[in-house]
């Protein structure tokens, strides 16, 4: 069993995951509008709207789409967690998130990890950044 996060943009969903994989490397599928097969065209304004975005590095795999509903406000309630085993890597990805978003919890040692911080990246998703002690359940 394997559960992933599905997360939904304000219409940069493409600028997000771009970004995401500059990040954390993987390959990066995004499927627009343009791409639906239809007998219909689809009008210029709507062909890059981003119906499903995926980037998968090993088993790893985060998907999103922009807001089809158009009512998006903001992810409250939820983070997407990341966890790494080597503390500069944790250092790097938190930076990379954190650049023009806000840090909710610097990362910094905690009593039960090397390296934990917590931000909101620019595109409003709230990350938590978590380096794990070997032996010791994430």
């Amino acid at each position: 069993m394997a559960f992933h996060a599905y997360m939904f943009f304000r219409g940069n969903c493409r600028e997000a995951f771009t970004r995401y994989q500059e990040i954390f490397g993987g390959d990066l599928t995004l499927l627009t509008m343009a791409d639906v097969p239809s007998e219909t065209p689809v009008p210029p304004e709507q062909a890059n709207i981003i119906l499903h975005a995926a980037l998968k590095s090993g088993d790893a795999l985060l998907m999103a789409s922009d807001d089809p509903t158009a009512s998006f406000d903001k992810v409250q309630g939820i983070s997407v967690s990341y966890t790494t085993n080597d503390v500069t890597t944790a250092e790097r990805v938190f930076n990379a998130l954190a650049e023009g978003g806000e840090v909710t919890a610097p990362l910094s040692e905690t009593f039960f990890s090397p390296g934990f911080g917590m931000c909101v990246d620019r595109f409003g998703i709230p990350w938590m950044i978590n380096t794990e002690v070997p032996g010791q359940a994430p």
